[in-house]
């Protein structure tokens, strides 16, 4: 399989139909704190795509470019485009992107705590058409979601972790995304909690051809999960492949995955001299 280079992502898919392409793009922060540097990466459409990379890569800073964002935390797209269905989006308004199906799980598992799980759920739906299909729609998450259906009536915020991350991932469907992003939805919390979770967004993909752009630092996960990834550091994108390539990579296991070329398990303090290579897998 042959290599490529960082500048090739942007080769043209058959068709701009729910594609996102950002395109060599760069974000500063206050006007003064540059965070992205010229990142380029795609989204094809029923893709799962994975951004790995350790904290402060600028994972994170790259979904609320895409989703609009950035504009409440002082940061703005300086340089580069941010394309949606042959469409520039990075000049519109987070309400505008959102009503073109590109929805973000924000980090955290942000909730309106004093509402009920069915109410949360009643607000994502304001996202489609004025909500007037939150009847179907409900029942729709409830499939994916059976813990929600048992506890609709529940107050959110005396939800454990899993089923609040469950339940963002829920709200932000009632909008019908075209392109869902998921931002850590593995942050603390369990293997198997996440496992499950991960599992539930792999058979939402299936059953409904969305694409998902998902924010990990949960290496071994995601890679599981995607079709492929994108590792990320200092704000660039260093590196990119097929999960499985990129799984097998030697950089990739000693430095995010913690193994050496023996196989065994190395803290990310133990590695101190990763050396990361420039290619592409093609």
């Amino acid at each position: 399989m042959s290599t490529q280079t960082i500048s090739e992502t942007e080769t043209s898919a058959s068709s701009d139909d729910n594609v996102l392409r950002v395109n060599n793009v760069e974000v500063i922060y206050n006007s003064v704190i540059l965070v992205l540097r010229g990142v380029s990466f795609e989204v094809r459409r029923g893709q799962v795509v994975a951004l790995l990379g350790p904290n402060g890569a600028g994972k994170s800073t790259t979904l609320k470019a895409i989703s609009g964002l950035l504009r409440s935390e002082l940061g703005e797209v300086t340089r580069g485009q941010i394309m949606w269905n042959g469409e520039r989006i990075d000049t519109l308004s987070a309400e505008e992107i959102v009503r073109k199906g590109v929805i973000q799980v924000i980090e955290g598992r942000p909730l309106f705590q004093h509402l009920t799980v069915e109410e949360n759920l009643q607000i994502g739906a304001m996202a489609y058409e004025g909500g007037r299909h939150t009847k179907h729609d409900l029942e729709r998450v409830y499939t994916y979601f059976p813990r929600l259906r048992d506890m609709r009536r529940r107050v959110s915020g005396y939800l454990s972790g899993g089923e609040q991350q469950m339940l963002v991932i829920g709200r932000a469907l009632m909008g019908h995304p075209k392109l869902i992003m998921l931002d850590e939805p593995s942050l603390g919390l369990a293997p198997l909690l996440v496992a499950e979770i991960f599992e539930i967004v792999r058979e939402i993909n299936a059953q409904e051809k969305m694409s998902v752009l998902l924010v990990e630092q949960n290496a071994t996960a995601a890679l599981a999960l995607v079709d492929y990834g994108y590792v990320m550091e200092n704000g660039r994108i260093v590196l990119g492949g097929p999960a499985a390539q990129l799984a097998e990579n030697e950089d990739i296991k000693e430095f995010y995955l913690g193994l050496n070329q023996s196989g065994e398990r190395k803290s990310y303090r133990d590695v101190k001299h990763y050396k990361r290579r420039k290619r592409w897998l093609g």
